[in-house]
């Protein structure tokens, strides 16, 4: 039986899979617990693979992508093929320390379900590092109401029934914390150490800060309205229906004026404007494709979960009274 699981997704980082395979060993040969090493090459072009195949350390498991799929599909890979109650990811860049496992795990065992390391001492670039992802960590605790001070940081520790049921896509492996937060999972954090890179290229950049943005909008969408988005479009929807409904109504009642006193008000001088016609019509046009976009969802949610059989709700535990 394992209890804890290391996955890690690699993308050209040959001169630091020995030293991080060497490092994972020796922190966790000291654990005292039945544990795996779990290195999914994505892709690499640079020799990692072969790298990896000369490596001969205990509880060491090799997995190979066809292409480069990026972090996420990795890192999803790795949790499939693990077998732990307790799964640990972290980089590959040696800018996580291995022997930071062991604090993540301790805080685990407060009763957490996932305990997030936070790089408060980090050693990267401010500019085009660490203030994107300051930008990014606000964003993220605002919008999905969980506050941790790096979700970036991969270096984390979830406990398997609480991840088994998330399914990872795009750059959404940041917001697992979110995610677990919004089944009824406790979210810790704890501070590791961070260093610099010593060898290779950071795979990082300002432009994934787009994507993470972009992302978001997908992970409030998941979190809030994916078990009614009719409440999200049809909102939406009746926010655009009531002005454009008054307008008309104004229109209507302007001409009315104009027409029976002769009085060429203000309503009815805008009335004649191209724009005042064509807006009314635009918004109430508009209102009535988001709650129709609204119903299409709900269809497509209810076909979702009844196909699949999925639940609209995760156990934490059950228990039964003892009767003598």
């Amino acid at each position: 039986m394992i209890d804890v699981s290391i996955v890690a997704p690699i993308y050209n980082e040959i001169d630091n899979v020995r030293p991080l395979c060497d490092k994972l060993h020796s922190a966790l040969s000291q654990l005292g617990r039945p544990y795996e090493i779990i290195l999914v090459d994505d892709g690499s072009t640079d020799g990692t693979w072969q790298a990896l195949r000369k490596i001969k350390i205990p509880h060491l498991r090799l997995i190979r992508l066809r292409r480069n799929f990026g972090q996420t599909a990795a890192m999803s890979a790795g949790f499939r093929e693990s077998r732990g109650d307790i799964i640990v990811t972290m980089d590959a860049d040696l800018q996580n320390s291995p022997a930071d496992i062991p604090k993540l795990l301790s805080k685990l065992g407060e009763g957490y379900d996932v305990v997030s390391g936070w790089r408060k001492d980090r050693k990267d670039a401010f500019l085009n590092r660490r203030l994107p992802s300051m930008i990014a960590n606000g964003l993220i605790s605002w919008i999905t109401g969980v506050k941790l001070h790096d979700y970036g940081c991969t270096l984390k520790a979830y406990r398997r029934d609480v991840v088994k049921n998330v399914h990872l896509y795009g750059e959404m492996h940041r917001f697992i914390p979110a995610f677990a937060s919004w089944v009824g999972g406790t979210i810790g954090e704890v501070p590791v150490d961070h260093r610099a890179r010593r060898f290779g290229t950071s795979k990082y950049g300002i432009s994934r800060t787009i994507r993470v943005v972009l992302d978001l909008i997908t992970v409030k969408f998941l979190m809030q309205y994916s078990k009614g988005p009719i409440q999200m479009f049809g909102k939406l929807g009746l926010a655009l229906m009531a002005p454009g409904f008054a307008t008309l109504a104004a229109i209507v009642i302007g001409n009315i004026v104009h027409w029976c006193t002769g009085d060429d008000n203000m309503v009815a001088a805008l009335v004649k404007r191209p724009f005042w016609v064509a807006a009314p019509f635009m918004l109430i046009i508009f209102g009535v494709q988001s709650i129709s976009i609204g119903l299409l969802a709900e269809i497509s949610i209810r076909t979702y979960h009844e196909s699949q059989d999925k639940p609209i709700y995760l156990i934490k535990e059950t228990a039964c009274s003892v009767q003598k």
